[in-house]
């Protein structure tokens, strides 16, 4: 048998978890004298219904079931103003809850058993001990996509450096922020706890003259991830086609969707027939961009534009341009597009 998936015996007596049995989560018969027995009525996820937790986390049960973990209304939010009224039902009946939802982490997929991604799972994080954290088998195995690989380096080259300097993921995301906070939030930009540049990193306490004239001159105009993205970081370029999916490195500096501030962009394209199957065609599609805001995992103190006024205001280098849009792409595109202002000297 595949070890990922074997309990460690010593863990049995010793866990508080499991000192209450098996069937204290997973249900089954306890008492039966066969397998096939014992294992009727088995619950193999038992953390998918929050309830089981709650009984002893009931305070984070009940702001975890508000969570955008859990309910991943975020993604949903992020998709429907392309629709009109009668497909967002549809969208609702047939894509997301069925689809969308399965992204969902419940609380075992995060501290017992990494939840399977494209078909592939590592099993047991630890032998069935309730991991408090380990981001690189509960964080990674979801967001390993693009966040954590450009993290570490892995995709794009470039270690992110508070990565370098011994920073892993709940040091900058709080458990308030990943258990929820028991507010019911629409979006991540709406969460409070979200974290920020400057929590740590105070605007006019720079030591050099040069970095406090510009922060100064930018500030409210481009965000920190606009100048100090070290490059280039995952792009999909193929996502939700019927026959494949394909991503691409890649850097485009262009308009955040609130259209305040200058930043780094990541192409998720939800063409115009992603949702085809199911007979919606997105009758708004051109509502929304294909380029989101995107945070990118990659920070490093020094990079080309930090380095150089000219690398943006004289070569315009990562600027998203109309002839570089995605194909067949959203006319809201087009409205991210910045030029940036030539350098008085």
């Amino acid at each position: 048998m595949y070890r990922g998936y074997l309990i460690d015996k010593a863990l049995i007596g010793t866990d508080v978890h499991l000192k209450a049995g098996c069937v204290s989560c997973h249900r089954g018969d306890h008492r039966a004298a066969t397998r096939e027995e014992a294992h009727k009525g088995l619950v193999s996820r038992p953390s998918d219904n929050i309830e089981t937790c709650a009984p002893c986390h009931k305070q984070i049960s009940a702001n975890y079931a508000k969570s955008l973990h859990y309910t991943t209304i975020g993604q949903r939010n992020g998709v429907i103003k392309r629709m009109s009224p009668e497909e967002v039902k549809q969208f609702d009946a047939k894509a997301f809850e069925q689809s969308c939802r399965s992204c969902h982490a419940s609380c075992g997929g995060c501290h017992v058993k990494a939840p399977p991604v494209g078909g592939i799972g590592i099993g047991l994080i630890k032998g069935h001990k309730f991991v408090k954290r380990d981001e690189g088998k509960t964080c990674a195995f979801c967001h390993g996509g693009r966040v954590y690989t450009e993290y570490t380096g892995e995709y794009g080259g470039r270690a992110d450096v508070h990565y370098q300097k011994g920073k892993m993921c709940v040091d900058c995301h709080s458990k308030e922020e990943m258990h929820g906070d028991g507010n019911l939030y629409l979006s991540k930009n709406d969460v409070k706890t979200r974290p920020a540049c400057k929590n740590c990193h105070e605007l006019g306490k720079e030591s050099k003259l040069t970095a406090r004239l510009s922060h100064r001159n930018h500030r409210g105009k481009v965000s920190c991830y606009g100048c100090h993205s070290a490059g280039e970081y995952r792009n999909c370029s193929d996502c939700h086609v019927e026959t494949h999916s394909q991503a691409k490195p890649g850097f485009a500096l262009g308009l955040s969707r609130d259209g305040k501030t200058l930043t780094t962009l990541r192409l998720i394209p939800t063409i115009r027939d992603t949702f085809k199957a199911v007979g919606i065609k997105m009758e708004q599609y051109d509502a929304l961009p294909n380029y989101w805001d995107t945070p990118a995992h990659n920070i490093r103190k020094r990079t080309a534009r930090t380095r150089s006024c000219d690398a943006c205001h004289v070569e315009g280098k990562g600027f998203l341009q109309k002839e570089k849009l995605i194909k067949d792409g959203s006319k809201a595109n087009e409205k991210l597009i910045v030029k940036p202002k030539p350098l008085s000297r």
